[in-house]
């Protein structure tokens, strides 16, 4: 049996999205994980994933390097978008 090329992708692609969902920060976690460097790292890595398997390389280096960042204790979290302070 011969696997194409192009076959592992469409297997991996809904995976690498379901592992996006389940990973991503919303509205109700938001507060609890928001400073949880490995969760936050992870969040990143799933989307980078997801970005490779769109073709979107750019985009998803972008990701690996914030996952980069929160592993390495360089980045931390903005704060809540609707507590910021509106620009003029």
């Amino acid at each position: 049996m011969t696997v194409e090329l192009h076959d592992w992708k469409a297997e991996a692609v809904p995976r690498a999205e379901a592992l996006l969902q389940q990973l991503r920060l919303g509205d109700r976690d938001w507060h609890t994980f928001k400073g949880d460097r490995q969760r936050r790292a992870a969040e990143q890595l799933a989307a980078a994933l997801a970005l490779l398997l769109h073709d979107q390389a750019d985009a998803a280096i972008q990701h690996l390097e914030e996952a980069r960042q929160w592993l390495q204790r360089q980045r931390r979290d903005p704060g809540c978008p609707d507590r910021r302070p509106q620009q003029p």
